[in-house]
């Protein structure tokens, strides 16, 4: 998946959820992306293990080959 795809994901993710137009998504700060996320997510949640990760990477694979 390239940059683009995953910011044009990332873009219809805030409008839908934070009704942010593109010029709101492009203007915002990582910093700020990830703090609305995880507000949105609730404090004190722990991320996912490295383990948890790969088992989602391999159930769920970005192409049909399964290659990443």
């Amino acid at each position: 998946m390239t940059f683009a795809d995953v910011a044009a994901q990332l873009a219809a993710r805030t409008a839908l959820t934070l009704g942010w137009r593109p010029d709101d998504f492009w203007n915002a700060t990582p910093a700020e992306l990830l703090g609305i996320s995880q507000a949105i997510a609730g404090d004190g949640e722990a991320p996912p293990s490295p383990d948890i990760i790969h088992r989602l990477m391999t159930r769920f694979p970005d192409s049909a080959s399964g290659e990443t």
